[in-house]
């Protein structure tokens, strides 16, 4: 009997890191391989579901700080986080290591490196995360979410294979754009970080809709916990149907029933909506390192798929009037939907695990 091949796989403590390792996961899975994950006790909250034979948390932080004490704990924790995944590798002897970024892919990818394992990255964003940098050179293959890829190594090996996305948006993806005979949907996705500014100004700009809209609108709207209440009494002052909530557990469902989405344009939320197929306004979010939102965001708006409305623009009076132009033009909202499905990468899953079992192969 063949003993089936092992990948570790390790990801940050966000669902930005944490959702496509899962997809990555799930194919290798299917393919007859074990895998074995370690993450964060931040990543912990997302692994309930995970297709992992173990799920192993481990100590990480960032070493990017100017204070010193913070510095000296945080390589502290690296450390302890490196031995831990020597551990692993020497006890659970993994065929390959893939990494998804984050600081727990850190302490992995280190130790793959030392112990001359064959390792891979997988890059969510438009932009090199910081740990991805230290380790491209030395990885078997950069597989990148986007076309677009800055603070790359331009001796680096790459694949664009696009974000790995999990099996309910792929199959979203086969649902038609909703027609033009009733309500019109808006489904509002805050993202993890900077959600103020989308919970407090979408609904204020909603509300200055005209009337023959609003009265045609069904709102979803992922919102702060803090701005919860604010949001459902704005919506209910301005007559429009709203249901607010600080987390939607069956957002590819609602975006396949949208007309058109609100959205941070996290590497996540792009590929996602990318997938499903459906107009969006991105507002990136302005404190992303190196911008790396913006980039995300750039391919769809250059193909007219999307808007891209950056934070210092991003007002009631702006958003109010862009949704009006939009939501008035259903014939218009469909050629988006078109457009950015073809822009989607559903096979992503797929495309990164034949590159990573030919990595392990050659190896």
């Amino acid at each position: 009997m063949t003993t089936p091949k092992r990948a570790l796989i390790a990801a940050g403590g966000t669902g930005g890191h944490m959702f496509p390792a899962r997809a990555a996961a799930q194919e290798l899975v299917s393919r007859g391989w074990q895998v074995r994950l370690v993450t964060d006790a931040r990543g912990m909250k997302h692994t309930d579901g995970f297709p992992a034979e173990s799920v192993d948390q481990i100590r990480a932080a960032s070493p990017v700080t100017k204070n010193p004490v913070k510095l000296v704990r945080a390589w502290i924790e690296l450390l302890a986080g490196l031995l831990a995944c020597r551990k692993i590798i020497k006890t659970w002897k993994p065929d390959i290591v893939a990494g998804f970024g984050g600081y727990p892919a850190f302490p992995a990818l280190m130790a793959a490196q030392q112990k001359n394992l064959p390792f891979a990255i997988h890059e969510q964003n438009a932009v090199l995360g910081r740990v991805n940098r230290v380790f491209a050179k030395g990885a078997g293959f950069i597989a990148s979410g986007f076309e677009r890829l800055d603070k790359a190594p331009k001796t680096a090996m790459r694949l664009i294979t696009g974000n790995p996305v999990r099996s309910e948006f792929v199959a979203a993806r086969e649902k038609p754009f909703p027609d033009d005979g009733g309500s019109l949907r808006i489904f509002i996705l805050g993202g993890s970080l900077g959600a103020r500014i989308l919970s407090e100004t979408v609904p204020a700009a909603i509300a200055e809709l005209p009337e023959w809209l609003k009265s045609r609108l069904e709102v979803a709207q992922q919102t702060r916990e803090e701005s919860l209440a604010m949001a459902q009494d704005t919506y209910q002052q301005a007559g429009v149907a709203a249901e607010c909530a600080p987390f939607f557990n069956d957002v590819a469902d609602r975006l396949a029933a949208s007309h058109i989405i609100i959205a941070r344009a996290g590497a996540s939320s792009v590929s996602e909506i990318s997938c499903v197929g459906r107009p969006v306004i991105f507002v990136p979010l302005k404190i992303a390192a190196d911008d790396h939102q913006t980039a995300n965001a750039e391919g769809l708006v250059e193909a007219g798929a999307a808007d891209s409305i950056p934070e210092h623009e991003f007002n009631v009076e702006a958003l109010a009037s862009l949704l009006e132009v939009r939501l008035a033009n259903h014939a218009e909202l469909s050629d988006r939907a078109t457009k950015v499905r073809a822009l989607g990468r559903p096979d992503a899953a797929s495309l990164f695990a034949d590159a990573l079992i030919s990595l392990e192969q050659g190896h």
